[in-house]
């Protein structure tokens, strides 16, 4: 009987990595990294908390800031169970359909939030070209609409990810570069034709950059009407009412486009920035949002200090 060729042995793990070189100090660095999850899932679960229980927030805007809590928790949620358990006890094994799984989940919600902010974008414009008929335009039944609409493409877009992955043949490497799966870190480890993937994996990443071209286009016409404001403290009362969704938009799009840049790049780039951007990305953006909103919208600003000092009285 002829001996096995091992480079054409499947895999049947994948293998996760933490930060390379630092191995030693994982279990340190799942401190604030633990910390910095349970801040953006209290923080994000505290605005959906709010914007459900107040009537005050039931206007267009706070529904938007629901929808992007929910893609934010959906973020934290999908990449916590590995990313802890790399950093915490150090295992880093992982199935490909468990693999399959996560990076569709976090594929998704990354595609909601980065449609959500389109949307969020286009509510600003929107609220300051015509404020007299903001509410008529975007009634309750059109927001609620809207959600179902973006999250119906998102999960359309994302979906063909796991089935396209799954058909492949992985039989020589099995490392991985992040504590999470990716679908172009995945697809790199194939050692059957992945062209497929890679096409349809650009098409996904043009669509996000899509979204940034309208979104950079509604700030532009922002810009406009807010330069046609003759009164200066007009023109500042208005664009702050910006602040917080294009910190949303920063906050976001930084890490993806510089990972998106890193992958191309990747044999120029230390594996230590590549992965610290990584969790920059999956990280900072649930734990930001509810923080800027809290901070630059009086409105849930006065609602969570009520509350406080309501339990203070207690």
């Amino acid at each position: 009987m002829p001996a096995l060729n091992t480079s054409e042995v499947e895999i049947s793990t994948f293998f996760l990595i933490g930060i390379p070189g630092m191995e030693h100090a994982h279990i340190w660095i799942s401190i604030p990294i633990c910390l910095m999850y349970l801040i953006a899932i209290l923080g994000n679960c505290t605005i959906l908390f709010f914007i459900k229980t107040e009537t005050s927030l039931h206007e267009p805007m706070y529904y938007f800031l629901s929808m992007l809590a929910v893609s934010d928790l959906g973020l934290s949620i999908s990449s916590l169970p590995t990313t802890l358990r790399v950093f915490l006890f150090n295992a880093t094994g992982i199935s490909p359909d468990a693999c399959f799984a996560q990076e569709f989940f976090i594929h998704g919600f990354s595609a909601m939030e980065s449609s959500v902010l389109l949307i969020m974008s286009i509510d600003r414009f929107i609220a300051i070209y015509n404020p007299l008929r903001y509410t008529s335009i975007l009634t309750s039944a059109r927001v609620i609409n809207i959600g179902l609409v973006c999250a119906t493409f998102c999960i359309l877009l994302v979906l063909p990810f796991p089935f396209t992955l799954k058909r492949l043949r992985y039989c020589k490497k099995s490392f991985l570069s992040h504590s999470y799966c990716l679908h172009q870190d995945v697809m790199k480890l194939a050692c059957s034709d992945n062209k497929v993937n890679i096409i349809y994996g650009l098409c996904v990443a043009l669509t996000a950059m899509l979204n940034l071209v309208c979104i950079s286009v509604s700030y532009m016409l922002i810009l406009k009407v807010v330069l046609g404001i003759a009164s200066h403290k007009g023109r500042l009362k208005v664009l702050n009412t910006c602040i917080s969704h294009f910190c949303a938009v920063l906050i976001f799009y930084v890490p993806v486009v510089t990972l998106a840049i890193i992958h191309r790049l990747a044999k120029k780039v230390s594996p230590v920035i590549r992965v610290i951007i990584a969790d920059t990305f999956l990280l900072v953006p649930p734990l930001m949002n509810p923080i800027v909103y809290s901070v630059k919208s009086q409105q849930i600003r006065n609602q969570i200090l009520a509350k406080f000092c309501e339990k203070q009285g207690l």
